[in-house]
């Protein structure tokens, strides 16, 4: 059944439709906004898998480059391969919101695939895709407790707009993205140039008013041209092996629930698990899964219990405290910056590296083309939580906390004007016990620091959690690995003493209120502060020099119409001072050059040759020439590399010259002076201005004698 619903969203028409295209799928919809237009279909499959204690859940996002009249710009010319950064963190943006709203239970494989395939690269397709996955949801037959919607808010001299361009976020001090219910915020992700609480807050709930059209919009939808869902029965919880699991497990787990060291309390609790499958494995044979997943059932529900009650944490702490902090710089001797951070058992190494332009990343996208010269990397290898694992390739979980921390560091920087380094932070994280993308964070503004990077403001980050019991809520600062697995919320706040500059936050609940947000970030700030006051004792503002094995980097200044001889032929010329000096020569589109090397003689060497060949003449000079060419009227002179001038047969000599020849030849090294530069640059040389005048010849320099001139114009 063809349906479509349309509204407005941010000055913008805003369209859903179904029942046109892919009608095999679960459920499917076409998303317009402007000229962008995303397809978004859902699959759930009709068995269970069998064997796993997961919600199999698949999110795929797609930027097809013909959507924007691209042709992709790798060997095979096609969307083939890994997905591109932008396209892993728009996956993680759509599952992170639709994921906790599937049953409990549910093990039905099932995925959903976001497929752009128009862009006008103005709108961009990330939140569009979003809310078309909530519809598509909420089309089939799948069970799933929507909809939710998605909008982007941005913030323009003051005023708040909703889903800016591309062209408009280039003036807007805020970028936050958001999902959000009838009821509530359900996820958040973006930043912001040093903004208050009070405007993030304002923002995320700006942005939930905007998307209520949009909710109505599907529920038309749905009401309209949706499937009926299919029947779906929780797994029945045997309340009898419950009991008998509390009963036999109780007071061992109890006792490894207040182990505050993170690898001796889940050794506690591995040695609880296995007495409790053994007491329990004759009178519950064969239900060793069911036994298992009561225990973390459990284990979970005492942790809760102690936070509630108790206002007691796992290690001990209180809920606003943060874990004791260390904090070194320079530890590494030949990295351009270095630091080790170290909250709790959360610790990260991050060293900063300083590049040229030649280091900066390409970006292609159907949004366009760019050009990063700063760029974060995050790394978590297995080992930091005491695991082994193949190593591979990053996992969307580490590209996600990497861009995370990017963001929170990156307004930081000063302008590229005044600071012409690419710059590359990459973390690896130590060791893991909650919180490592805010460690990143910290130990990324620290490593910069010690880099001498003029970054404007340190940095710090908090992660925040919640438990919430029935009416009982509490708020948790600086939380720990199994706050987090356990808990209802993930909310990571990162900023300086000014204000936010990132922010993410995913729920495990239906919702979240503005008085539990207003909350978190009143305890965030003042995590976030003392974090800085630990960070500012290792270093305050960032060194004033460099690592000696940082590349020095000088700017030279040359018209732009001069680049062309800076290159010469097939870069001939740029290639051979490289080969000389053994500098980087990188010439900008404005002129500038920018020369880079760790031997400051050598950019010394580089400068000068530049300066030679882009060297101009000046009316007055007087310079060494060659002569190049010979004409009837004329001698073209070399007289600075690469250009010539013209000296006219009548500056040869104080005398008439017949022949060019019977003063010059090809290859003769004269001596010239510059007497005139016209305004297309061509330069009038003379020789005869550095001759002595005959005796009783009165005529000046400029005289170009020669029959008739005289002199008529006195």
């Amino acid at each position: 059944m063809f349906k479509s619903v349309e509204c407005e969203l941010g000055g913008q028409d805003l369209v859903i439709e179904t029942g046109r295209v892919a009608k095999q799928a679960s459920g499917s919809v076409l998303v317009r906004y402007g000229d962008t237009m995303v397809l978004v279909t859902v699959v759930s499959t009709d068995e269970v898998r069998e064997g796993i204690d997961f919600f199999p859940l698949t999110v795929d996002y797609q930027e097809m480059s013909w959507a924007a009249g691209r042709i992709p710009g790798n060997y095979f010319r096609r969307e083939i391969g890994r997905p591109s950064l932008k396209e892993t963190l728009t996956c993680r943006v759509i599952d992170r919101p639709i994921r906790p709203r599937f049953p409990k239970g549910y093990k039905y494989e099932t995925q959903v695939i976001a497929n752009v395939i128009s862009s006008d690269t103005e709108n961009d397709a990330d939140v569009l895709a979003l809310t078309g996955a909530s519809a598509a949801l909420g089309l089939s037959d799948i069970p799933w407790d929507g909809p939710i919607a998605g909008c982007r808010v941005g913030r323009i001299e003051g005023e708040w707009v909703i889903n800016p361009t591309a062209t408009q976020l280039l003036d807007s001090d805020i970028n936050i993205t958001i999902a959000a219910s009838r009821e509530a915020i359900v996820m958040v992700e973006g930043g912001a140039q040093y903004a208050s609480e009070e405007e993030v807050l304002e923002a995320i709930w700006i942005g939930h008013a905007a998307v209520q059209p949009v909710i109505d919009m599907q529920e038309e939808l749905i009401r309209e041209a949706g499937k009926a869902k299919r029947e779906f029965t929780p797994p029945q919880v045997d309340q009898a092996l419950v009991d008998r699991v509390r009963q036999v497990g109780r007071a061992s787990l109890e006792q490894a629930m207040v182990i505050p060291e993170k690898m001796p309390r889940y050794a506690a609790f591995k040695a609880a698990k296995k007495e409790i499958l053994a007491a329990l494995a004759q009178e519950f044979e064969g239900r060793a899964g069911e036994i298992s997943e009561a225990v973390s059932d459990f284990k979970a529900e005492l942790m809760r219990q102690m936070i509630i009650s108790q206002k007691k944490r796992i290690d001990g702490r209180g809920l606003t405290e943060v874990r004791p902090i260390s904090c070194e710089v320079g530890v590494l001797p030949r990295a351009h910056g270095s630091a080790l951070f170290t909250r709790g058992e959360t610790q990260a190494l991050v060293t900063t590296t300083l590049g040229t332009q030649g280091d900066e990343q390409r970006i292609e996208n159907i949004m366009g083309d760019s050009l990063k010269k700063f760029f974060l990397h995050y790394n978590f290898p297995p080992f930091s939580v005491g695991e082994t694992k193949r190593l591979g390739g990053p996992s969307r979980r580490d590209l996600g906390h990497g861009a995370l921390a990017e963001r929170a560091l990156i307004n930081t920087l000063p302008d590229q004007d005044d600071f012409q380094y690419t710059v590359r932070v990459v973390s690896d994280i130590l060791e893991s016990n909650g919180s490592s993308s805010m460690a990143t964070v910290c130990g990324g503004s620290l490593s910069m620091m010690d880099a001498a990077v003029p970054i404007t403001d340190a940095v710090a980050g908090v992660a925040m959690g919640l438990i919430k019991e029935d009416q009982e809520i509490a708020v948790l600062t600086d939380i720990l690995g199994d706050e987090d697995h356990l808990g209802d919320m993930d909310f990571k706040v990162a900023g300086s003493d000014r204000g936010i500059t990132a922010i993410q936050m995913d729920i495990k609940i239906s919702e979240v209120t503005k008085e539990v947000m207003k909350q978190a970030l009143a305890q965030a700030k003042d995590g976030r502060l003392h974090i800085l006051s630990k960070m500012n004792e290792a270093i305050k503002i960032p060194r004033t020099t460099m690592s000696d094995f940082a590349p020095q980097i000088v700017a030279v200044q040359i018209k732009p119409e001069k680049i062309r001889d800076i290159i010469g032929p097939g870069g001939k010329v740029i290639k051979a001072i490289q080969a000389e000096t053994g500098c980087r020569v990188d010439v900008e589109d404005s002129g500038r050059v920018l020369v880079s090397s760790n031997d400051k003689a050598a950019i010394d060497q580089a400068i000068d040759l530049i300066k030679s060949i882009t060297k101009e003449a000046e009316v007055g000079a007087i310079y060494e020439g060659v002569v190049k060419k010979i004409t009837d009227f004329g001698a073209f002179i070399e007289v600075l590399p690469g250009t010539d001038g013209l000296c006219h047969i009548s500056e040869l000599a104080h005398h008439r010259v017949n022949r060019v020849t019977d003063v010059l030849h090809e290859g003769d090294e004269v001596k010239v002076k510059c007497i005139g530069v016209d305004p297309n640059g061509k330069i009038k040389l003379s020789l005869k201005a550095l001759l002595d005048k005959p005796e009783g010849d009165s005529s000046d320099s400029g005289d170009r004698g020669g029959r008739g001139r005289g002199r008529r114009g006195e």
